[in-house]
């Protein structure tokens, strides 16, 4: 499929032959639920803890004496029976990641970029390069009406370009081998210059 090539100025800048196996399958869903799911599921810390009965700060002593009170035989304050006391059986330091293969995780990217190319939120720019100045930049993002836009650069984005972005609200700039399905679709449009369009297709060949 071909795509034209434009500046960051808004001028063009011929075009692009992209690969039908990148951009052009059928975007399914099932696929990118289970990749985006796998990618925030490693991102969860995981870190939730609650205290079991040997770790409340009560007296070990019994409460009250073992017959005639009426009540139930109890001997420790930190029963999870008792408000307060220890907790049964809750969360504990652990992680929520789970494996997928490396096949799937780059067939889920590609069905993620023809996604963004089916629905017309692909946009192909010459180069990413800027001076670092943020007001030109938010000019040039303006003009071009990218509100909510994610950049995939080469294998090194350009320090002017990110020193430029770095205070444009919704705007994200990832080098190739940054490109994830999550923050592909969480974007409402997707920008790749001609040397990320490259390096994506050495990386997912």
């Amino acid at each position: 499929m071909k795509l034209d090539v434009i500046k960051l100025d808004g001028g063009k800048a011929g075009d692009i032959e992209l690969s039908e196996d990148l951009f052009g399958l059928e975007p399914r869903a099932d696929i990118l639920h289970r990749v985006v799911r796998w990618q925030r599921n490693n991102a969860q810390a995981g870190t939730h803890k609650v205290k079991t009965r040997s770790e409340t700060s009560y007296s070990t002593k019994k409460i009250y004496r073992q017959k005639g009170t009426g009540g139930a035989r109890h001997g420790d304050r930190n029963a999870p029976i008792f408000r307060k006391g220890g907790i049964y059986k809750g969360p504990t330091p652990r992680s929520h990641g789970h494996e997928l293969t490396k096949k799937f995780r780059k067939l889920g990217l590609r069905h993620a970029l023809s996604a963004k190319a089916k629905a017309g939120e692909l946009v192909i720019i010459e180069d990413a390069a800027s001076e670092g100045k943020t007001a030109a930049l938010a000019k040039q993002v303006k003009n071009l009406g990218w509100k909510r836009a994610l950049i995939i650069d080469g294998a090194a984005v350009n320090e002017g370009f990110l020193q430029a972005s770095r205070n444009i609200e919704g705007l994200d700039i990832l080098p190739t081998i940054g490109a994830n399905v999550y923050d592909i679709l969480k974007r409402d449009t997707l920008v790749i210059t001609k040397a990320g369009v490259e390096a994506l297709e050495a990386r997912l060949k």
